[in-house]
């Protein structure tokens, strides 16, 4: 890879393989036999893998890179890097159906002059000195410093791509897991958000946002607050609209989310502890869903709840179409016990608060009617290990929405 020029490497499998994967292939499933593509707290303890392992892995890499440089006379990568002269074609494995392609163009090797060389000679301009982040770190200031509640505003518009990412980061590094206190960082954003706003949102930061939102959005959610609803001057209905895009909370494992409005396709995907309400989602809602609660206000499309073990799905449907549109390989529809109907009275009248949703409103208008049409998706090894107090009652209680 080197001699053809590149000059970063991916070792991911290999790196999986040394700390105990086995290669199953089910690691959507949440039961990997060595703990290591779980949210399982009893599967979570068979990982044994060590940095020691991975380090020692690398070591090797090293060391046995380091001899084959030492038989092509090379001491440095740098010295390595397109250095296609010291590669050939092995023409008796070419399958019989291309000996006829021409590698001449994938061998070239440029006229330059040894002083300039061909690996890189300056740093890259990854365009980051200037990303919103930078501006929302620095009003952040006294919270992240410590710990004093800040709220401000600023515009958002779709070149600012993963708005949130560095903000969070800060938070991380001081504060680690436990985060701030509920919107210690609040933020209002008015205008179009690029992609992945909101993107791994640490515990403690609530972004608001007037207007509407990419791709991507809450992708890795890891305990902040995401509000979206229309522009205030919009006329149009919002449950009626798609306001988010696709792939939304991606992989999110903790937080809150109150869209007002519809998602486009594979909204929750991966979810593993997100409690969110939206008023509609597009095909493959709750794709490969492993925890959390989802409240969906309006229409489902197509292949709902497929590869879902995990979490609860509540759907509103009066037309009782959810029996023709969801994946019922792995989940029950069920009717709703008095939990449920606590924890979706609760999801409700914060969408209001947040969001002042209308479908909300007129849903709790009418609740004791309007209830009655909600269904419930249950994954059904996820209820079997409830019934069986495999998982504690409390990651399935309401303490995310305490207060």
């Amino acid at each position: 890879a080197a001699m053809l020029g590149a000059e970063e490497y991916g070792f991911c499998t290999a790196a999986l393989i040394v700390m105990g994967c086995v290669m199953l292939r089910h690691c959507h499933l949440n039961n990997c036999s060595v703990g290591v593509a779980t949210q399982d707290v009893l599967l979570e303890k068979r990982f044994a893998g060590k940095v020691d392992q991975v380090v020692n892995y690398f070591h090797f890499v090293a060391e046995e890179l380091r001899e084959t440089m030492a038989l092509l006379g090379i001491r440095t990568m740098n010295e390595l890097i397109g250095r296609t002269d010291l590669l050939e074609v092995h023409k008796e494995i070419i399958p019989w159906k291309a000996p006829g392609i021409d590698y001449s163009r994938i061998l070239f090797k440029p006229d330059v002059p040894a002083t300039v060389g061909v690996y890189c000679r300056k740093a890259q301009d990854h365009g980051i000195d200037h990303v919103l982040d930078r501006t929302l770190i620095e009003k952040a200031g006294a919270a992240l410093g410590g710990r004093e509640p800040v709220r401000f505003e600023t515009a958002i518009s779709n070149v600012d791509r993963a708005a949130g990412a560095m903000l969070s980061g800060e938070v991380a590094a001081r504060y680690g897991e436990e985060g701030l206190n509920d919107e210690t960082i609040s933020v209002k954003f008015k205008g179009i958000a690029g992609q992945s706003f909101g993107a791994w949102l640490a515990k403690g930061i609530t972004f608001e946002l007037e207007g509407m939102a990419n791709d991507y959005i809450g992708k890795g959610l890891s305990g902040g607050k995401i509000i979206v609803y229309p522009d205030k001057k919009a006329t149009y209905r919002a449950e009626d609209n798609i306001i988010i895009g696709n792939t939304t909370f991606y992989g999110a494992i903790a937080g809150e989310a109150y869209i007002r409005g519809r998602a486009g396709e594979r909204f929750c995907i991966r979810n593993s502890g997100l409690y969110g309400v939206v008023e509609g989602v597009g095909d493959h809602g709750c794709e490969y869903m492993t925890g959390g609660r989802v409240l969906v206000l309006g229409r489902i499309g197509r292949n709902f709840a497929a590869g879902m073990s995990g979490g609860i799905a509540y759907v509103y449907d009066p037309r009782n179409g959810i029996k023709y549109k969801c994946n019922r390989e792995m989940v029950e529809l069920e009717g709703l016990v008095s939990g449920d109907v606590n924890l979706i009275k609760a999801l409700l009248q914060n969408h209001v608060k947040y969001t002042q949703s209308r479908a909300a409103k007129d849903f709790l208008g009418r609740f004791d009617r309007e209830i009655k049409k909600v269904v419930k998706v249950m994954p059904i090894e996820y209820k079997r290990i409830l019934l069986t107090g495999g998982i504690s009652r409390r990651s399935a209680a309401l303490e995310v929405l305490d207060g």
